[in-house]
């Protein structure tokens, strides 16, 4: 994890705000090193968190003890083609593994538009991508194992669905996750069209745009009124993906030109405006087909922060003109689009955004280097009038008291919680604000006879050694 340590041993993410100085960051060998390293830190009073590609805007995984990187568990490690199921180590990267299932034939049904983070950073944060049908990656999680604080590997399943309800979206809260069993299907092709649509009809054909397609998102420049709206469906037609020339014109469009024009608007805020109307003026439409896995992610090289609110589908339109006019009202400085994406319901993560309401997504970003707090403080009002839940690896300033009344099935994730970690050491001060203490009210008390259906203890493996 050299990309994210400096020399002094600090920790940093992605978008270079969050920093942290470890005791210790480790990156495991196996799940045996992993285990006893955790059950170590655990003796000593230590919190343990656990890192990917630090793609997480919050600081999720700072901590002063032990600070775990899973790039070493990582790869396919099975495959059952005709059962649509594979087993992955948590540290592998969402692009690496992309490209291994394609090798076998084999795809995720839906992905984001970034693939840089890891499999567990992605999955345990409630990531989504967009598809009015489909849910989060997490509702793709069939099984996983995790190693708890005293050493014991748990496999959870839907012998105890409770717990892997709580596992699938965790927020690395009830242990380390070391490997997922996934539901996969065969790879398949994406026709991808994008334009640009006044935003006054994308609004008004909102649910025949969403309906229509399999994946449908559109993104809004600020102080415009036009949207780039895409669309990409599965086809039966050969694959023809974008020339290269043309490629990477539309990458230096979207990176390098658009790096300029934020750096300008850092400099001269007031002409931010005119700029988000120079942008929208590039946009050129597209149409190509290429594999899923190609289609679903961009590269992203300009740096930002980010805040995402999931909110009722049906309030989606509403919610986008409150923020635009809030941005009016404020004189806010936002150079960066809005992005909206859909999803649908989900049950199966009890802390998932998502949870039994079809969803809007409406994520808001800002460039590195600019003031965050006052636009990122005025969508989450807006958000919070909607009933809105933040996504879990973005910014957000809700705490628990409040977001428990917004997931209906949080006591149920709490009791697990206190279960799996009755002494907090997963919790650090993130957790701590948005989850609140270990035994918080709602949560169980520890349950002494929880199913261990994976390995024995390390305790227990010397003990037979030395017999």
């Amino acid at each position: 994890m050299s990309q994210n340590r400096s020399p002094n041993g600090a920790w940093t993410n992605w978008a270079g705000d969050e920093t942290c100085t470890p005791s210790r960051i480790l990156q495991p060998r196996s799940v045996d090193e992993l285990a006893d390293a955790t059950s170590s830190a655990a003796a000593a009073g230590q919190t343990v968190r656990v890192v990917g590609a630090g793609h997480s805007f919050s600081d999720q995984v700072c901590t002063d003890g032990l600070l775990l990187n899973l790039d070493r568990l990582s790869g396919l490690q099975h495959v059952d083609a005709e059962a649509g199921l594979v087993t992955v180590g948590a540290g592998t990267r969402l692009a690496d593994l992309n490209v291994q299932l394609a090798r076998h034939g084999l795809a995720l049904p839906n992905l984001g538009d970034i693939d840089r983070q890891s499999i567990a950073g992605a999955m345990s944060t409630g990531t989504h991508g967009t598809g009015g049908k489909l849910g989060n990656l997490a509702t793709q999680i069939e099984a996983l194992d995790l190693v708890r604080a005293d050493g014991t590997e748990l496999r959870c399943t839907q012998a105890e669905p409770e717990v892997l309800r709580a596992a699938r979206v965790s927020l690395g809260a009830l242990g380390v996750i070391t490997s997922y069993t996934l539901g996969v299907v065969p790879a398949f092709a994406l026709r991808a069209e994008s334009s640009s649509m006044r935003l006054t009809e994308t609004l008004g054909r909102l649910d025949e745009l969403v309906d229509a397609n399999d994946h449908f998102e559109f993104f809004l420049f600020p102080h415009t009124d036009t949207a780039l709206v895409k669309m990409n469906n599965r086809t039966e037609e050969a694959v023809r993906p974008p020339r290269e020339l043309a490629h990477g014109i539309a990458e230096f469009a979207e990176n390098g030109v658009f790096e300029a024009l934020c750096r300008a608007g850092r400099r001269f805020p007031s002409q931010i405006p005119r700029l988000n109307r120079t942008i929208t003026r590039l946009m050129a439409p597209s149409e190509y087909v290429d594999q899923s896995y190609r289609v679903f992610a961009s590269r992203r090289s300009v740096r930002f922060t980010e805040m995402e609110w999931a909110v009722p589908r049906a309030a989606c339109a509403e919610v986008l003109q409150e923020i635009l006019r809030v941005i009016d009202r404020e004189r806010l400085d936002v150079g960066f689009p809005i992005e909206v994406r859909f999803v649908a319901p989900d049950e199966l993560s009890h802390l998932s955004p998502a949870y039994g309401r079809e969803t809007a997504y409406l994520a808001v970003h800002m460039y590195q280097g600019m003031a965050w707090e006052p636009y990122f403080r005025a969508v989450q009002d807006v958000a919070r009038a909607f009933e809105g839940r933040p996504h879990w690896g973005k910014r957000h300033l809700m705490e628990a008291d409040e977001l428990a009344a917004r997931y209906p099935a949080w006591d149920r994730f709490q009791a697990v919680r206190s279960r799996l970690d009755p002494q907090g050491t997963f919790t650090n001060g993130h957790l701590r604000r948005v989850l609140g203490p270990v035994g918080s009210p709602g949560a169980a008390p520890s349950a002494d006879g929880l199913v261990q259906t994976g390995s024995p203890s390390r305790k227990e493996r010397k003990a037979h050694a030395d017999q």
